[in-house]
């Protein structure tokens, strides 16, 4: 076990360095950042006093090991739009961005592992045939569109709703059932079809011949199987459900960082940018790591491998 987990820990850090690469590199491709923090209306001389005061006339392989020797403590710069350390900003913001994520997790878990359950008992059934419909209508439905007529319904016309703000808990309900509804079909496919292969297996059927109780048969012994596929992509949902949030938060104005990063992109604010890209990449491969972790607790052949 503890080999394995140091191959885990190995490859996430190796990715990590990866993404801080990628963030370092979009941000040059972007074009000039003493042009940009100095506006169009500067001098050329301005210009080349901002290159100089933040090291940007270094060579880039410079920069960049400077620019992560701040970032490995949490420093990412001063935001241009606000006038305040990037990692003040996220400090402020990503609660509520983790808040949604968590809820939108747990709406979707709780909704798409019964159903995918029950649709798995009987393929081809009613209630399989409604799962495959609400999972394609996941994936064809988009978000702004579900999001605004919740909207209507729930928060203007019944008024049983806010439709703005982080006041209550209340105001995390619509936003995180938008967010749940992108992330339940992939939980649904991997219930039922990880349901249906455990169902059929040669254990499953000597458990029955025991003469053991069907819930027993089911919850015990069927879906304890499905549990390494749906941790693993649970890890991967709660991260794009954090990374993609942006639509969500910035119609409910929430004020998150998917929201703090619709309001850098359109500030050319780029030590924001770079900021939360970091940032939620790095929460994502953590999350990776320790579904990979609680993957290998859960079935020891996955160590093996």
């Amino acid at each position: 076990m503890a080999r394995y987990v140091v191959q885990r820990i190995g490859v996430a850090l190796l990715v990590l360095l990866a993404v801080s690469m990628l963030s370092f590199g979009l941000l040059k491709l972007s074009g000039d950042l003493a042009t940009s923090m100095a506006r169009d209306t500067a001098s050329a001389a301005y210009v080349d006093f901002l290159r100089k005061e933040y090291g940007l006339d270094q060579p880039l392989p410079i920069q960049y090991l400077r620019w992560l020797s701040r970032a490995l403590v949490g420093d990412f710069g001063n935001s241009f739009f606000y006038g305040r350390p990037a990692n003040q900003l996220l400090a402020e913001r990503l609660p509520v961005t983790m808040v949604l994520g968590v809820v939108g997790l747990f709406i979707a878990l709780i909704f798409a592992v019964p159903l995918g359950v029950v649709a798995a008992i009987r393929p081809g059934g009613i209630l399989d045939r409604l799962a495959s419909a609400i999972a394609l209508l996941g994936q064809a439905t988009p978000t702004f569109w579900l999001c605004f007529v919740m909207i209507m319904l729930f928060g203007i016309n019944l008024g049983w709703l806010p439709v703005s703000g982080t006041s209550s808990w209340l105001n995390f309900v619509m936003p995180g059932i938008a967010l749940a509804y992108y992330g339940a079909p992939a939980f649904l496919r991997i219930v039922r079809s990880g349901m249906i292969d455990a169902l059929a297996s040669d254990y499953v059927r000597t458990a029955r011949a025991y003469g053991l109780r069907p819930p027993t048969v089911l919850f015990k012994h069927a879906l304890r199987n499905v549990l390494v596929p749906l941790v693993s992509v649970a890890a991967v949902q709660f991260g794009f459900m954090l990374g993609g949030s942006v639509v969500i938060e910035t119609i409910f104005a929430l004020h998150g960082v998917g929201y703090l990063a619709w309001e850098a992109i359109a500030q050319n604010d780029y030590p924001v940018v770079q900021a939360i890209v970091l940032t939620v990449s790095a929460i994502y491969v953590l999350l990776t790591l320790a579904a990979d972790l609680l993957n290998a607790a859960i079935d020891p052949r996955i160590r093996l491998e």
